[in-house]
């Protein structure tokens, strides 16, 4: 069984039962005899369901931001966006699949050579509960914009967001089987890539659970794209807008209760600006509406489960007992839910726990540096490499500097976030491949190259 608990009470609000061995079986059955009819599809055909998709998306947005803030704990007014996100998504690869996967001409000796994009058959996706529709709709629209079947494991404690997707696509007219949503566990993924008809993963959570798929995905030689974990720079630079890098820093680091593997984690600041910077940061927390979620002028929910808040918690504590200042909070919220207090130390460095670790919720750690090549160097020290922002009125100065930035993303005066437009991904323990843009739809493709003699 599966269970549904709100984090903002720990009410369930429903149990569902897994699908049973037999039920995949059939389930695989059904999606494979589609994605063959699907691949055979024009493009156009399959950027007119997007669309459908988006429409159903638009107007079930109401019903769908309801079930991720009760099932995850995200503020309402943040569901609702997520949503309207999806949407956009799916109306971008439906305007660009046809440019995206068009055949590439090469001039060669060839009477005729070029490159084609061509369905690589199903992929399973592995999928978080952080953002519940965002990340599933992000990489569905392009894998089926392509022409490959879409299977979703999605995590077990949003379960509602799961069964959610699959009638999404049902309800826009896909055929039956294009998008399989499986109600599984964890233990059943190792069989699901290893069956035949799945053909690639794509995977977004933790490293630790990103490396056991890609060594069980690299064992059947299957492709993988695979978007882990971070702990983003924020570097303010002592030239910046200190008043608007503060309140980006802000929405960044509370926006989904910190639980956002692009959020900035670590907030690197020269040394003549950062009590300035630690002032204004404690002044946005207090003013900060922490409560159920589902209250519109709520501005931050509890984490999404309890274990995690623990696994954080020891994370702040650890931070502390070595030498980091707790500005702000620093301790689990009492009575029910899995509400932590919205915290920020100062002084932190390498070697302290919150330097070193991915702090997946709603703590921000400032680290002081001496310059702008010091907070690089500081940024760059450690496994992950999924994005990060620099602050500075000095835009020359700042192109330069983000090139040593070792992340797969870099915001130059913004906050780290993904576009449909752009490629998104990370380096190092972070991940590789590619979601989003053009790269993103053709990940999933088998990059054919035809030689006409």
């Amino acid at each position: 069984m599966l269970k549904s608990i709100n984090p903002a009470n720990d009410e369930v609000l429903a149990t569902l039962d897994r699908h049973s061995d037999a039920d995949v079986e059939a389930a695989l059955a059904r999606a494979a005899k589609t994605q063959r009819e699907w691949r055979n599809t024009a493009v156009s055909e399959r950027s007119a369901l997007l669309k459908r998709i988006a429409e159903v998306l638009r107007e079930g947005k109401s019903e769908y931001a309801r079930t991720i803030t009760l099932e995850m704990g995200k503020p309402i007014g943040e569901a609702l966006a997520e949503v309207e996100k999806c949407a956009w998504n799916c109306d971008y690869y439906a305007e660009t699949a046809e440019a995206f996967l068009a055949p590439e001409h090469i001039k060669t000796p060839a009477s005729e050579s070029y490159v084609s994009y061509e369905p690589l058959g199903i992929v399973l996706a592995i999928m978080p509960w952080n953002y519940p529709f965002w990340q599933v709709f992000r990489c569905l629209a392009p894998i089926i914009a392509g022409g490959n079947g879409y299977v979703l494991k999605h995590a077990s404690n949003v379960p509602q967001c799961a069964r959610a997707v699959e009638d999404i696509a049902r309800r826009a007219g896909a055929p039956d089987g294009l998008v399989t949503t499986l109600l599984i566990g964890a233990g059943a993924v190792e069989g699901l890539i290893d069956d035949d008809r799945i053909s690639a993963v794509t995977l977004t959570g933790s490293t630790e659970v990103g490396s056991l798929v890609a060594a069980q995905a690299g064992r059947r030689i299957k492709k993988q794209v695979l978007e882990l974990g971070g702990s983003d720079p924020f570097i303010v630079l002592a030239d910046a807008d200190l008043d608007k890098a503060a309140a980006t820093a802000l929405k960044a680091r509370f926006h989904n209760a910190g639980q956002s593997c692009i959020s900035p984690k670590r907030f690197i600041v020269e040394n003549a600006v950062a009590d300035r910077f630690v002032d204004a940061m404690a002044a946005g927390i207090d003013k900060l509406v922490v409560g159920d979620p589902i209250d519109p002028e709520v501005g931050m929910g509890p984490m999404a489960r309890t274990g995690l808040r623990g696994d954080l918690h020891e994370i702040v504590e650890a931070t502390a007992a070595a030498g980091g200042k707790l500005v702000r909070g620093g301790k689990p919220t009492a009575g029910a839910g899995a509400f932590y207090q919205a915290t920020l130390i100062d002084g932190v460095a390498a070697g302290m726990a919150s330097f070193d670790k991915e702090t997946f919720g709603p703590v921000a750690s400032v680290v002081r540096a001496s310059g702008p090549e010091q907070a690089i160097e500081l940024a760059n020290r450690t496994e992950f490499g999924l994005g990060g922002a620099l602050w500075t009125s000095d835009i020359d100065r700042a192109k330069r500097l983000v090139r040593d930035l070792e992340v797969g993303a870099v915001f130059i005066n913004a906050m780290v976030a993904s576009d449909p437009r752009m490629p998104f991904g990370g380096i190092k323990q972070s991940g590789y491949g590619r979601e989003l843009g053009p790269q993103g739809i053709r990940e999933f493709t088998n990059v054919k190259t035809n030689w006409i003699a």
